[in-house]
């Protein structure tokens, strides 16, 4: 097996990455992420689910989704938009919420990319960048790569 393409090897045993293709294209890839109606449709795998999502596209814009568990339990989630590049690229983090309140147990930063490929299909990549290394450990341990891979099937069953 051939070695990983650079921008698929984590910088630091703190780092978590996703890389997948796709025949859909980065706008509607960027879209799923960016409408809040298109990402509580996905966001979550299921049998998870995202009772509400609110974005403020902007950097320094609030990121806030409810994650419900199968048994009714809620996990809010907020955090801000630090990078946007339209089509292009989504960094955010839960460091910080709204007017840059640091939040009191930062636990990662995520850097998505769509990369358009010959044929106008796309090369999704997310990274999750954690603040300390027992973070990315417990992040890998919670289902990292399979969660984050069901909830891009589930993204682009959607957006097809």
């Amino acid at each position: 097996m051939p070695p990983p393409a650079p921008d698929e090897s984590p910088l630091s045993e703190r780092e978590l990455i996703l890389v997948r293709e796709t025949d859909v294209p980065p706008e509607k890839l960027y879209a799923g992420w960016t409408q809040p109606e298109l990402l509580v449709q996905w966001f979550c795998p299921k049998p998870w689910s995202v009772s509400s999502a609110e974005i403020d596209l902007r950097p320094g814009g609030v990121c806030k989704t409810v994650m419900r568990s199968p048994e009714g339990e809620e996990f809010p989630n907020t955090g801000v938009y630090l990078e946007i590049v339209p089509n292009e690229k989504l960094v955010f983090t839960d460091a910080y919420g709204e007017n840059w309140e640091p939040s009191a147990n930062p636990f990662f930063t995520a850097i998505v990319t769509f990369e358009p490929l010959p044929g106008g299909g796309t090369r999704y990549t997310a990274r999750a960048r954690h603040w300390k290394k027992e973070d990315g450990e417990k992040h890998a341990a919670m289902g990292f790569a399979e969660g984050w891979g069901k909830a891009f099937d589930q993204l682009v069953e959607l957006v097809q």
